[in-house]
């Protein structure tokens, strides 16, 4: 995947699919009995370390620069 492309879809993922997914969580642990605070904090924060697993790959290296672009010492 080239960087120009993992840098799009992280914006993706950030603006649209991160949003998404924590109404899905918030509404995931809605659906049960409230649990007490330090087991719905552990639920949150394994949910919040769940998430980035798969898109690991994507966020890989995007806030460095990038590596295919043309050096600024070798202008032709």
């Amino acid at each position: 995947m080239t960087y120009r492309t993992r840098r799009r879809l992280s914006i993706v993922v950030l603006v649209i699919g991160l949003p998404l997914y924590i109404m899905a969580a918030v509404w995931l642990v809605d659906q049960f009995e409230r649990p007490s605070i330090l087991i719905e904090l552990g639920v949150y924060v394994g949910l919040g370390v769940i998430w980035a697993l798969p898109f690991r790959a994507v966020f890989l290296g995007v806030g460095r620069a990038d590596p295919d672009a043309p050096s600024a010492g070798n202008r032709d």
